[in-house]
């Protein structure tokens, strides 16, 4: 059985940087065996399967190499990104995930994607902060003392850490048994650590559990720190531009846009997308 797919660069306006994606673009009869089968042989931090198709609407699984995500940022945006350039879906139109629906946009001419997020979510802040500290291998005083530690999710939970400068970014390491007890207590399965300033930002994502301990760019983190800063006074109405990657490599550009309705906060989460290769699995039909 030919099985195949596209290889994307997503939060980034030129190849080899971003958030890798591999997405299959076709629905096919696949189990969810074979498609995380199949998301581990490719090893990327997610693969998508488009598992259905119709003119502004599409179903979608996303796959790390060891598990299935509900909602994910950029698989969101590459996904949506591959099947408008090949004509499989217009844009506006509607992913379909296990978390829900999410609007999405593609402007081919610009190389951009942009998705509305779930409504965002605040926790109580969390009272442990030298464990939070502990767990991306900081001190307490490196946090920002005005911003809590605080779970939000516009899909995903985050446990999102304030620092108080952009050294401390860079210098932050993941400490895995400090990371699992800091998730186990609080519900999570990462840490968004980050430094604000004005519209910008600088962050990181730890995610211990998975193949990959780090992420370049992470859509479902930036649309809560987005939320995060504007329920805190940090951030007026309008857009924050995230930087991440930059400690990997991979130089992430991640553009979230903050609004407000009688619902509450409105999170828009975009970025550049860049096709960088295809190919096709070979397997056997009964895989």
């Amino acid at each position: 059985m030919r099985i195949p797919f596209r290889l994307v660069d997503v939060f980034t306006d030129r190849p080899l940087s971003g958030n890798q994606l591999c997405v299959v673009p076709e629905p096919l009869d696949l189990s969810p065996a074979t498609m995380q089968a199949l998301a581990a042989e490719m090893g990327f931090s997610e693969t998508t399967f488009v598992t259905r198709l119709e003119s502004d609407r599409y179903w979608v699984r996303i796959f790390t190499p060891v598990s299935e995500l509900p909602f994910a940022g950029h698989p969101t945006l590459g996904t949506a990104f591959v099947l408008v350039s090949e004509g499989h879906v217009s844009s506006p139109a509607t992913q379909v995930l296990a978390a829900g629906e999410i609007p999405v946009e593609v402007d081919l001419a610009a190389g951009f994607a942009r998705m509305r997020q779930f409504p965002p979510t605040f926790q109580r802040p969390i009272d442990d902060r030298a464990l939070a500290a502990a767990a991306i291998g900081l001190a307490e005083h490196d946090l920002d003392p005005e911003l809590p530690v605080q779970v939000v999710s516009t899909g995903w939970d985050q446990i999102l850490v304030p620092l108080a400068n952009v050294e401390a970014v860079a210098r932050a390491h993941a400490h895995h048994e400090r990371m699992r007890a800091l998730i186990a207590r609080y519900g999570s399965d990462s840490a968004y650590l980050f430094h604000a300033s004005g519209r910008t930002a600088r962050a990181r994502l730890f995610v211990p559990e998975l193949v990959h301990p780090e992420d370049a760019a992470t859509g479902s983190a930036a649309g809560p720190l987005g939320a995060y800063l504007a329920e805190h006074g940090r951030l007026d109405p309008g857009p924050l531009t995230v930087t991440q990657g930059v400690e990997m490599g991979r130089p992430s550009t991640l553009l979230v846009t903050v609004g407000r309705d009688e619902g509450g906060w409105t999170i828009d989460v975009g970025g550049g997308v860049v096709q960088v290769g295809d190919g096709h699995f070979e397997v056997s039909a009964d895989r």
